[in-house]
């Protein structure tokens, strides 16, 4: 319903790209609100469980989306020429591509091999295996997916010159990721005297 929405709101001829606007941020939202539930916890004083159906689903359903972006974001662009978002020819040779688009597309890859593994380990067989401490590892790659994520999503407003409706969201959707990260933070550390 949410990512319907959005590809509603999405002002473009290219249903490509509405479908790639879509999934990008209606998949942020969610990972948004993943991070959230331990971070409210500890501010609340409380220790969140390890893991929690309410809290995977919404990690579940980030995840498949932020994979389905990277599938049709790929379409985007380059129209069937996927590695030209990761290299280009120079003197008859592939050379990695090292412009601000190359490393709007790097950080996106890298942020999405952390979705796949978050996404294939988010379930009670998973947990049993790897058992909480090695689980809980793996999870905590999630602060990875959040920095590369927020990385991959600045470099595409400012390549893309975005309409500022979209520069707000991304940065209300960024700092709703990141603000209860950084107060349950502060909440371990407690106050600096000079």
């Amino acid at each position: 319903m949410a990512t319907a929405l959005m590809f509603a709101l999405v002002e473009s001829d290219d249903p490509i790209f509405r479908a790639s606007m879509a999934t990008a941020y209606v998949a942020l939202a969610l990972f948004a609100v993943t991070l959230t539930f331990g971070p409210a916890a500890a501010l609340r004083g409380r220790r969140y469980p390890v893991s929690t159906d309410v809290r995977r689903d919404f990690g579940i359903w980030s995840g498949i989306l932020a994979l389905a972006h990277v599938a049709i974001g790929l379409q985007v662009h380059m129209r069937g020429k996927m590695w030209e978002y990761f290299a280009q020819a120079g003197r008859g040779v592939l050379l990695p591509r090292l412009d601000p688009f190359g490393l709007a597309n790097y950080t996106g890859l890298a942020a999405t091999l952390i979705f796949a593994v978050l996404l294939a380990t988010s379930n009670d067989l998973s947990l049993r295996r790897l058992g909480v401490g090695r689980w809980r590892r793996v999870h905590g790659w999630a602060n990875w997916a959040v920095a590369l994520t927020l990385l991959h999503g600045v470099a595409y407003q400012w390549i893309e010159k975005r309409p500022w409706t979209f520069v707000v969201l991304f940065a209300a959707l960024s700092l709703s990721s990141i603000a209860p990260r950084v107060s349950r933070s502060r909440k371990r550390t407690g106050p600096t005297t000079d």
